[in-house]
């Protein structure tokens, strides 16, 4: 399992201010026989549609060299 970054907390506060729930922490995606870790994974309830959004949240601060700090 991957480590937390330094804003995970910030950001995770952030989405339950804006009514997201967040359902995963972290969330795991099965990609043949890995397991890969997305920071989190939220949903909000959009009530005029009666319909769900899901997202998937990475989490970068780049506070040291990386190698998608160029991105």
């Amino acid at each position: 399992m991957p480590a937390r970054d330094l804003y995970h907390n910030n950001v995770k506060n952030a989405l339950i201010k804006d009514k997201w729930t967040i359902t995963h922490d972290p969330l795991t995606l099965k990609f043949g026989k890995k397991d890969l870790y997305v920071d989190l994974g939220a949903k909000q309830l959009l009530a005029a549609q009666k319909t769900e959004s899901k997202i998937a949240v990475e989490i970068k601060s780049f506070t040291e060299r990386s190698d998608v700090d160029d991105l």
